[in-house]
């Protein structure tokens, strides 16, 4: 039977809207506002632009000018892959990197969804003088199905040794756990809006200064000539009150794991056949991807739905056709990736919310230990 409340427990696909996001938005609407004009209305849209930026730099641990406002992690990750003529990246990475540059080599992970940082050496040792200043090492700070933190740090210590730039994916770390891009040796990060309860259609990319960023479109010379287009000032307005609302969470994050935790060894010991993808690794302390055996994840996220609990499977989506997860199967799943379903909190889920998804899940795994 439906739940009279939906519990949502999908948070790395988006998270709901929070209500510091929502008024920055509502008090931004109506006036005629195009920041790069020199009026009066012009210059309050300037100043909320680069309010917003300086909320979005503080959250990351980076300066303002550091900030480039996109339309969301995708573009981000593309602009980035544009500027380079060859990228080293893994396997486990969002489409939007993995398809983003037809000269791509991806290193291996190991069961855990951790990059292989011996196999990533070699590739990197590979490439000669001539071509590191055209190349980029592209490596995802965590991972959206299964919460796997990659050793981010040690790769930058082998980037910069190679003379090398790194590019890293950090739209799901981003508010989760604490980041410090100015004293990082990372020379771009990607973020995004909505997966820290801002707006969808905004993000942006850290740009470390004295790193190359050119424009993909033709216009104007917006984001100091580096993204043109006029500002979307709403979903920037936004992006910036989520981030000032973010801040705090950390500790959250920090007390979910516990949660997380206790659902996951509540399935793992009340039913046999349960598999816990990652569960050997470092994570984000939101993210639980499960499987149980003989169940097809497309029927038990149907199943939850019923139930009333959002959830998703640990499968991708595109144009309705359900494909195998490459995170998964890059990870050595084999069949079981057709059975893992994702579990991810946000900014509002509540332990009472894991509790609930713990007897919903024995409810509809009858099989015994």
């Amino acid at each position: 039977m439906m739940r009279k409340t939906p519990i949502y427990l999908d948070n790395n696909a988006t998270t709901p809207l929070r209500a510091a996001a929502i008024t920055a938005m509502q008090d931004v609407m109506g006036p005629p506002a195009n920041p790069s004009s020199v009026h009066g209305f012009g210059r309050n849209a300037r100043l909320i632009v680069e309010t917003a930026r300086s909320a979005v730099a503080t959250l990351a641990g980076c300066r303002a000018a550091d900030v480039v406002f996109t339309s969301g992690g995708t573009e981000a990750n593309n602009l980035v892959m544009a500027q380079y003529d060859r990228v080293i990246t893994s396997a486990i990475e969002h489409d939007s990197v993995r398809h983003a540059h037809q000269n791509c080599h991806q290193s291996v992970v190991d069961e855990n969804g951790v990059v292989d940082l011996g196999m990533l050496a070699t590739v990197i040792s590979g490439v000669d003088d001539a071509a590191k200043p055209r190349t980029l090492i592209s490596i995802m700070a965590a991972n959206n199905e299964t919460g796997v933190i990659q050793p981010i740090d040690d790769i930058a210590a082998m980037a910069e040794s190679a003379n090398i730039a790194l590019h890293s994916d950090m739209v799901q770390i981003f508010g989760k756990r604490h980041i410090n891009f100015s004293t990082s040796k990372i020379s771009y990060a990607s973020l995004s809006a909505h997966k820290i309860g801002g707006p969808s259609g905004v993000g942006a990319l850290l740009v470390r200064s004295g790193c190359r960023l050119s424009s993909l479109l033709r216009g104007g010379g917006q984001e100091q000539g580096r993204r043109a287009g006029t500002e979307n000032l709403v979903g920037i307005a936004g992006f910036g009150g989520a981030a000032d609302d973010a801040i705090g969470d950390i500790g959250h994050y920090q007390t979910m794991a516990k949660w997380r935790d206790d659902f996951e060894r509540r399935m793992l010991d009340q039913r046999s056949g349960i598999a816990v993808f990652g569960r050997e690794a470092p994570r984000l302390g939101n993210t639980s991807c499960i499987a149980a055996s003989g169940k097809a994840a497309e029927t038990m996220v149907m199943a939850f739905d019923i139930a009333g609990v959002a959830i998703s499977a640990g499968s991708a989506c595109s144009s309705g056709k359900v494909t195998p997860s490459h995170v998964l199967e890059s990870m050595g799943a084999g069949s079981r990736a057709g059975e893992a379903i994702r579990i991810s909190g946000g900014w509002a889920t509540t332990q009472s919310d894991f509790e609930t998804l713990a007897d919903v899940f024995l409810q509809l795994y009858k099989q015994p230990a």
